[in-house]
């Protein structure tokens, strides 16, 4: 399985935060990353309506985890960010047109390989992610506390 880039930019700024106490800017992070800022800015927006982050607007604003790092689930950012509903067509009785549905295994292979990816994913937190903020700091050159 294949994460989305918009998935990739939430689990990156999620270990940005992570690994800095202060308040960060999107540019900072973007920056950091040499990613796309406007799509960072998207990104963001998703992550503080599932209330993973803080997004605090004006002079001095910026982005924070929204509770400690290691009560952020990974797994279920993955799930909030990505659509695994219906990772092929028959997942989805509404719109599936495959006539080989009512005796294809393909459906349940499929979705116990997404399930176990995602098990996977939930036995980290994003306090995982950056387990020495020193050297992750240092990395992007960031004045440790």
């Amino acid at each position: 399985m294949r994460l989305t880039l918009q998935t990739d930019y939430a689990l990156r700024t999620l270990m940005f935060l992570a690994a800095n106490d202060t308040v960060q800017t999107i540019e900072t992070i973007a920056r950091s990353y040499a990613i796309s800022k406007n799509h960072l800015m998207k990104v963001a927006q998703k992550l503080a309506a599932d209330g993973y982050i803080i997004s605090t607007r004006g002079r001095g604003g910026g982005l924070t985890l929204a509770r400690p790092a290691s009560e952020i689930n990974l797994g279920a950012v993955i799930r909030a960010i990505e659509d695994t509903g219906n990772f092929v067509e028959c997942f989805d009785p509404a719109t599936n047109q495959c006539a080989a549905t009512p005796v294809c295994g393909l459906k349940h292979i499929i979705a116990e390989g997404v399930a176990t990816f995602l098990k996977h994913f939930d036995q980290y937190s994003v306090a995982d992610l950056a387990p020495n903020r020193s050297n992750f700091r240092a990395v992007f050159g960031l004045i440790d506390d």
